[in-house]
């Protein structure tokens, strides 16, 4: 395909399922002028699909609108045969990441510590969240390093959700997608396999990089009031994207749905998730550390067990050894 017919390919599937259907004519717009004026004539493949890229963001800033070079010709596929190829990779990607989950660990001063990476199918999440619930379901206090969190899938940000809140139902999230004019509500689950984590306090680690279903966590459990939330401002996904084949070498990522959160009544698109204490990343995990120890000092004030005494004194000694004012 010339260049020509790729940026064409492109303005096509972005007129047909963009979720803001008088956005996506504003950029072809601008696309087509830029076009005209030969803009993309002599750029290789992937200059074209960065330039590109570029030129829509500047219309539309929307964070998963993009293109997607790859440098391998590939057979033609449509969306609609649900391509077995794509569905096999992503699944060997999160079976050999632990389903996203990095890192499940009881800190010193019994805080619980889960560090998730990514979102993944609840068919293949559900048993991974509930190992990981359970190894910390007796801590006194827990903390979510979600700094490193690409995104995922909404259904199974409800279901890790659900952890944090009661076993009655919480209306978490709506997505109302562009091409069908349907909304879909998320609530929280009923029956979770696992303990739920209830009236102790859970401490979120967000970053620049924090992307999509990662930031969604954070912002439901900030819009519900539970938890609070430390580091910086994520980086602002909040449009459900589906990807369509433009070329054997190019695709196209278009955001056909957003996020509606029946608490604030808007999403964190193009704004990021706001942390309740901001600072560098990677200072967060020494602030959330030194608040989950002290909540735990307060919880072991009046101990009277041997166990509890032990737990206060593992707490006193890791507060020492933080470096911070």
């Amino acid at each position: 395909m010339s260049n020509a017919d790729t940026v064409t390919g492109v303005l096509d599937r972005i007129t047909a399922h963009y979720v803001f259907p008088e956005r996506a004519a504003e950029m072809a717009t601008v696309v087509r002028r830029h076009l005209d004026d030969g803009r993309y004539d002599e750029l290789s493949g992937p200059q074209l699909c960065t330039t590109l890229t570029d030129d829509l963001q500047s219309v539309c800033p929307d964070r998963h609108l993009r293109l997607i070079w790859h440098e391998r010709a590939r057979p033609a596929w449509d969306r609609a045969d649900d391509d077995a190829g794509e569905v096999a990779a992503r699944r060997e990607r999160y079976r050999l990441n632990a389903e996203g989950i990095h890192r499940v660990e009881r800190l010193a001063g019994n805080v619980g510590l889960i560090e998730m990476r990514g979102v993944g199918d609840p068919a293949w999440t559900a048993s991974a969240y509930a190992a990981a619930m359970q190894l910390v379901a007796h801590t006194h206090a827990l903390i979510l390093d979600m700094r490193r969190n690409s995104g995922g899938t909404p259904d199974s940000v409800a279901l890790f959700c659900s952890y944090f809140l009661s076993d009655k139902p919480v209306h978490l999230n709506d997505i109302y997608d562009g091409t069908t004019r349907r909304t879909r509500q998320f609530w929280t689950l009923p029956h979770l396999p696992a303990p739920r984590y209830l009236d102790r306090p859970v401490l979120v680690l967000t970053s620049a990089q924090t992307f999509s279903a990662g930031e969604e966590i954070c912002y439901n459990l900030q819009a519900q009031g539970r938890a609070t939330l430390i580091g910086e401002t994520t980086r602002g996904g909040a449009h459900p994207s589906d990807t369509y084949q433009v070329s054997p070498h190019v695709d196209v990522r278009v955001p056909c749905a957003r996020s509606i959160n029946p608490v604030t009544g808007t999403n964190w698109e193009g704004t990021g998730v706001k942390p309740d204490q901001s600072c560098d990343a990677e200072h967060a995990w020494d602030i959330a550390y030194r608040e989950a120890l002290r909540h735990v000092l307060a919880a072991t004030a009046d101990a009277d067990s041997e166990h509890q005494v032990a737990v206060r004194v593992e707490a006193e000694c890791a507060l020492a050894e933080l470096q911070l004012p």
